[in-house]
């Protein structure tokens, strides 16, 4: 059911006047983070324009009341896993407020002492992350990467079946900004009869979406498929880093390990699921042929507005382009349509065993790539493994990130009618490996 309202009206603007045609976060967005300036602990703040709210100043002037009041509070700490532990109405009705005081030129004069320049602070992650699981959920990503190992059959038999996922390594998730140090990590070339120790050679990225998780199942409790979309608190951008080299020698039998658990990238603005509301769109048709999934993973509504009209980007430069005053290289345009698993059916197979999700915890869906080359997710498809290096403007090549490369995803939400909103930016720079 469609949860429209005043907030998401296109003709609304800001008396901040950065918000009104602000590439990411105009009033129609409002996403929530946790920023600090120098010298000042970490709190709750609302993205609008250049500018952020500072929840904490805001709510003791008393801008808030009654039901916002206690949602304010909750999304004024040094993180928002109370905001997180909200019901769906009350993030609404602080949603709604917020609005109100930014839209409102009356609202102007209590409201401004209470904003802070972006540019002054620093980015913190959102959530005290409990548990990080990463999906498996585009498909074209899966056929291009087994395309590599099993040319014959690149779908491994469950693929169609249920939604694949590993439990990551929360420990490592950081905020957009940080430093992606080059890991070190045991691999073993084919032609080689014993593995090294040595730092990674094929470091990638992988383009992805996040979902933060909203309320929570007690243990043995299940998720329905009905219910599942209630449980997005909101998205973000989401850059699994990944180690191939090391990934190839561990990932037998037991998936994923070393290789992606030294840095997760995301970006730090929750963008809400109420302002995600007009841009929902149907799930993509399951090609004939294809099973129907199964009756717990199986909801009319779910098909029909559980995916999201989201256009996605990854833009390389490399340290010799930053110090020519180059732009960034557009290296791939995809889209969440290629999505082959909802984020519902996501939350409802996580929960399917009585696996219990908690307030703060973060699901990525794995690398979204779309079906042509110039859609792909990461360098392990782009270049076909390393044997087909990408030609930059420079004269340079990449097989794979080098030390000194600077990898930004962006994403950008739009629909007909209505205003497009932002993540900002899921950034990081490569560092070389820490000394042996």
């Amino acid at each position: 059911m469609s949860r429209l309202d005043e907030t998401h009206d296109p003709a609304r603007t800001s008396w901040v006047e950065s918000a009104n045609g602000h590439p990411d976060f105009p009033i129609q967005n409002l996403p929530h983070g946790v920023f600090s300036r120098p010298g000042e602990a970490a709190r709750g703040g609302v993205a609008i324009g250049d500018l952020i709210l500072d929840m904490a100043s805001a709510t003791a002037a008393g801008l808030f009341e009654g039901q916002t009041l206690k949602a304010a509070q909750a999304a004024s700490g040094e993180t928002l896993n109370a905001w997180l532990a909200l019901t769906p109405d009350a993030r609404r009705a602080l949603r709604r407020r917020l609005s109100a005081l930014l839209s409102d030129a009356g609202q102007a004069e209590s409201v401004r002492p209470h904003l802070v320049p972006g540019a002054e602070t620093r980015p913190h992650l959102p959530a005290r992350i409990g548990d990080y699981t990463d999906f498996y959920v585009g498909i074209h990503h899966a056929l291009n990467v087994g395309r590599l190992f099993r040319p014959d059959d690149p779908l491994l038999p469950n693929y169609k079946h249920v939604p694949i996922g590993y439990h990551g390594r929360a420990s490592s998730v950081r905020p957009s900004g940080e430093a992606v140090r080059r890991p070190w990590g045991q691999s073993k070339a084919a032609q080689e009869a014993t593995p090294v120790f040595e730092p990674c050679r094929r470091l990638d990225y992988e383009l992805e979406l996040g979902v933060w998780i909203g309320g929570e199942n007690p243990l043995g409790a299940t998720v329905p498929i009905r219910e599942a979309q209630t449980r997005i608190a909101g998205l973000c951008l989401l850059n699994d880093w990944s180690a191939r080299d090391i990934q190839a020698w561990e990932y037998q039998p037991l998936g994923p390990f070393l290789s992606k658990s030294f840095l997760t990238t995301v970006s730090p603005w929750i963008i809400t699921a109420e302002a995600l509301e007009p841009y929902r769109v149907a799930q993509s048709p399951r090609p004939d042929g294809d099973p129907a999934p199964q009756p717990y993973l199986d909801d009319p509504e779910d098909q029909a507005r559980g995916a999201f009209s989201l256009a996605l980007e990854v833009r390389l430069s490399t340290a010799a382009m930053r110090a020519a005053g180059m732009a960034d290289a557009v290296i791939s345009l995809s889209h969440a349509r290629h999505m082959y698993w909802t984020v519902g059916q996501m939350i409802a197979h996580h929960a399917s065993n009585g696996c219990n999700l908690n307030p703060g915890d973060l699901l990525g869906t794995g690398t979204i790539s779309a079906p042509t080359p110039e859609g792909v997710g990461s360098l392990l498809e782009k270049t076909g493994g390393g044997a087909e290096p990408l030609q930059l403007e420079t004269g340079e090549t990449r097989a794979f990130l080098e030390d000194g490369d600077e990898i930004t995803l962006t994403g950008r939400l739009s629909a007909p009618g209505f205003v497009d909103l932002g993540f900002g930016a899921c950034r990081g720079v490569v560092e070389g490996a820490a000394k042996g």
